[in-house]
């Protein structure tokens, strides 16, 4: 049974038993403190909660996942993957256990032929919490389960909560038994490889308090609506039903897995670590391709870094098997054409898709050959040194800044007959993860508890008028200081102000919010923000200018109508430079992110090079001739698939409901989903100048703009630059290219002269400077403050000049000199001044601590700066001291 058809059963059977069918939420979370869905219930959780009221009272969806947590394990065991699939159906106050356990079991135990997936009676298990009387009675009610296969499992195993105070409660799960070979008998508490769980179901009944650990809390009553959240991992189904060993053999994910053992010419099967690195390909090139679909991009931060992490790791793995060209164009199609029935998109956005998984791959594989350099480098001066660990802080070095796989590391380090210092490695690893840790904690705990909006939800979605008005009457539902509830607030306060209607836009869709305020009887607010906290409420952060606001007050809410304007005009250009740049480069170039504020706007796209002068001015031209033209800007409320039928452009990563606000420019030439405001016609933008493009990512590109007045006062002040320039140079204005390009010229060939002039003048004083050695333990010094010279270069320059004068006798040089504000430092040695001890890296060192600098370098020669140059003589002193001493 494929994959794809065991989902469809899975909806088709919900369906037909009154759930709504839910589609899948993007694998890019809503939920700020986590990055991805990582597990089925994430979209669900307002509902479960309370804190938004469920749209149905029943649901079944296919979700999508990504959990990076244990992608160590990957390819090692038969249920670790980083994408999988989570079959799960919700009742939201509706039907409860005995609901789900039946369900549960008919789904399972249905033949084939029936609509059901087929499993035998007597290869499932269930286990449930071992305080729940109810459960363990109903699966011998229900399902006839005899009572030595139901066992009872504590807090740890069977027992389900978010970590944090509010909803909780017991848990049953499913597991299929695969039979002797896999293990003792004894049921999932015995041996949970050979019983594999499948399904979970949770009944969420009770309300918990004072949570200390995952096992560690009070249960302190039942919920009032208790709701059912049940999850089965697709995956795991997949490879029971299609009789293969794990997940990475199961129709979605093989393909991919056969491609790399045709590419590299090793059998799957064969060699225990060559199947480990092949189900590592297998699951993370889907994983990427699944990522890139839902709007990922590869970076060094967040999810872009996750992603990177996987492709480079699929990468590493080919490597290992022998394969160290280009994969990426094999393996990215086979996971596309295995995924393409489940998820369309992976093939309608193939170009896109495919550019940002081909460049990522080419990069990384230009990192391997310079980080091979680096470390090629390293592991010659260990072995000059004598040494034979690689140093832990260069491994990560490597790892950290170049993104080089510690485990490759280790391999040429081995193969030049070196270890590598893998404690000290970890150690630094283990202080990143705690920084990262940290990090996360810091900006979870600045987040308010979104519980704290559930009464306000409760009150229905907020109502945004700003669409078509600038103010609204209506009153305020709840005042919150400091993230709790406190009913006012008063002046001088910040607060975050919660109404039952609101002009106000709330920053969404790349346009920051409206500025203005909030007006009630004896009291005025100043709003700082607009945010959506929740789905479907609007949060107002305000200060308190005059008197004090509280709930139940009548309140107005008046924009900044100039500030509103500007707004309107730069994302209607934004989606004028959108259209414009799909004309010029075609449809492959789309929307990556953007930023619109009144009168500027900043879009990303997908493009792999800089664009040329004559594409920017094509684009712009474009663009204002749709401003021209005076273009109907007209918004229409479709259904998402009306709006995917009639061509609107969507922006990946952005959550879509059923309906979605279609905006068109010139009807079809731009049409996009767009939930922020808008001029009514092209005309009222008034100018477009395009002041910046750069890059912000391997296939990214960036164009920044100008928009309205202040594109008019940025070519306003040009203008004046220029006639500035034209009166200075005494030149018309469109002579001054060339008037310039002749100053310049002639400015670097006095600067050539000048170069001439103080290396002669450097030379001259190369006797003279030679004369002054004096003898310092083994070897004859010359240590000398020089004064000002132009850079590091001459004073590196001169040094080298002294110590050839000095002929063969061991000889060191230690120059000092300012360059600017700066107090610069060089030693140089000869080869005679070496072998008896003198190093110029430490010795630079001595003099830089007197400096208050830093440097280093080579025995040879090694240079450094410092900010004291007072200190000379002291740094000059402390050389001849160490060299006297030795």
């Amino acid at each position: 049974m494929k994959t794809a058809e065991i989902a469809q059963r899975y909806l088709d059977y919900f369906e037909k038993n009154d759930h709504t069918i839910v589609p899948s939420a993007s694998l890019v979370s809503d939920d700020p403190s986590i990055m991805f869905t990582i597990a089925g219930m994430v979209p669900f959780i307002p509902y479960l909660t309370g804190v938004v009221p469920a749209p149905y009272p029943r649901a079944a969806d296919v979700q999508k996942c990504i959990r990076t947590n244990d992608i160590e394990e990957v390819g090692k065991t038969a249920r670790h993957g980083t994408f999988f699939q989570m079959l799960g159906n919700w009742s939201f106050g509706d039907y409860f256990k005995e609901g789900a356990i039946a369900y549960a079991w008919e789904l399972l135990t249905s033949s084939e032929a029936d609509g059901g997936l087929g499993f035998a009676e007597r290869d499932l298990w269930v286990t449930v919490y071992e305080d729940d009387d109810e459960a363990a009675a109903l699966w011998q009610k229900v399902a006839g389960l005899p009572a030595d296969r139901i066992q009872r499992m504590g807090r740890a195993d069977n027992f389900w909560t978010t970590g944090q105070p509010g909803p909780a409660g017991p848990c049953s799960e499913i597991y299929f038994d695969r039979g002797p070979a896999y293990g003792a008998e004894g049921g999932p508490a015995v041996d949970d490889s050979r019983f594999l769980e499948i399904w979970n179901l949770v009944f969420m009944q009770n309300a918990i308090e004072n949570v200390r650990s995952k096992t560690e809390f009070d249960i302190v009553g039942e919920l009032p609506a208790k709701n059912i959240d049940t999850g089965m991992g697709l995956e795991r189904v997949a490879f029971l039903k299609q009789g293969v060993e794990n997940m990475y053999e199961t129709d979605q994910v093989r393909p991919v897995l056969d491609r790399a053992s045709e590419l590299s010419g090793r059998r799957y099967g064969a060699v225990h670590e060559d199947d480990v690195r092949f189900r590592i390909i297998a699951d993370h090139v889907r994983s990427s391709l699944m990522l890139l679909s839902d709007g990922v991009t590869p970076s060094n931060e967040g999810r872009g870094y996750i992603l990177r992490r996987l492709m480079r790791r699929s990468v590493r793995a080919m490597r290992l098997l022998g394969v160290e060209e280009a994969t990426f164009p094999a393996l990215f199609e086979a996971s596309r054409d295995a995924m393409k029935d489940a998820y369309p998109v992976v093939e309608t956005d193939w170009q896109r898709i495919s550019s940002y998984a081909f460049a990522e791959e080419e990069t990384f594989l230009r990192t391997l050959s310079s980080g091979s350099t680096i470390l090629d480098t390293a592991v010659a001066k260990t072995k000059a040194e004598g040494g034979a660990t690689l140093a832990g802080d260069q491994a990560f070095l490597l790892h950290d800044t170049y993104g080089f796989p510690i485990d490759l590391t280790l391999e040429i380090a081995e193969e030049a007959g070196l270890g590598v210092d893998r404690a000290g490695f970890d150690s630094l690893m283990q202080e990143q993860k705690q920084r990262a840790k940290a990090d996360a904690r810091s900006r979870k705990r600045a987040l308010a508890d979104v519980s704290v909006y559930r009464e306000f939800r409760a009150f229905g979605e907020t109502v945004f008028t700003g669409y078509t008005d600038l103010e609204t009457e209506t009153r305020v539902l709840g005042v919150l200081v400091d993230g709790v509830s406190a009913g006012r607030a008063t002046e001088g306060q910040i607060a975050e102000v919660i109404l039952a209607e609101t002009a106000l836009y709330a920053e969404s869709g790349g346009q920051v919010a409206d500025k203005g305020t909030i007006v009630g009887p004896g009291y005025e607010l100043e709003v700082l923000d607009v945010q959506r906290p929740v789905p479907g409420l609007v949060s107002h952060t305000v200060e308190v200018t005059r008197g004090e606001v509280g709930v139940d007050q009548p309140a107005t809410t008046i924009v900044d109508a100039a500030n509103r304007r500007s707004a309107q005009q730069a994302h209607s250009a934004t989606h004028l430079v959108h259209a414009a740049l799909r004309d010029t480069l075609g449809k492959g170039a789309t929307q990556a992110g953007s930023l619109n504020r009144a009168g500027y706007l900043r879009f990303d796209f997908t493009w792999g090079q800089a664009l040329s002068p004559e594409t920017r001015s094509e684009i712009e031209e474009i663009a204002n001739n749709a401003v021209r033209d005076n273009l109907e800007v007209t918004t229409r409320v479709v259904s998402l698939d009306e709006a995917k039928a009639a061509g609107a452009m969507a922006l990946f990563g952005e959550k879509y409901g059923e309906k979605v606000r279609m905006v068109d420019i010139g009807g079809p030439w731009s049409r996009e989903l767009c939930g922020g405001t808008h001029v009514s016609a092209s005309a009222e933008i008034g100018l477009i100048s395009l002041i910046g493009e750069s890059s912000v990512g391997a296939s990214n590109r960036r164009v920044e703009a100008l928009v309205g007045l202040d594109a008019f006062r940025e070519l306003t002040a040009e203008r004046a630059l220029v006639a500035e320039l034209s009166a200075s140079l005494k030149a018309p204005k469109d002579q001054l290219p060339a008037r310039i390009a002749e100053l310049t010229a002639s400015l670097k060939a006095a600067e050539k002269k000048i170069a001439a002039y103080e290396a002669r003048a450097l030379a001259d004083r190369v006797p003279a400077l030679a004369q002054t050695a004096q003898r310092a333990g083994a070897v004859n010094l010359v240590a000398q403050s020089v004064g000002a010279v132009g850079s590091a270069d001459d004073l590196r320059s001169l040094a080298t000049s002294v110590r050839e004068r000095l002929g063969s006798d061991a000889g060191v040089v230690v120059l000092t000199g300012t360059a600017g504000d700066k107090v610069l430092a060089i030693v140089a040695t000869n080869e005679a001044a070496r072998a008896a001890g003198a190093k110029a890296g430490a010795l630079v060192k001595v003099a830089l601590e007197k400096l208050g600098g830093r440097g280093g370098g080579r025995d040879d020669m090694a240079q450094g700066a410092g900010a004291d140059a007072s200190a000379e003589p002291a740094a000059l002193d402390a050389v001849r001291a160490v060299l006297q001493a030795a």
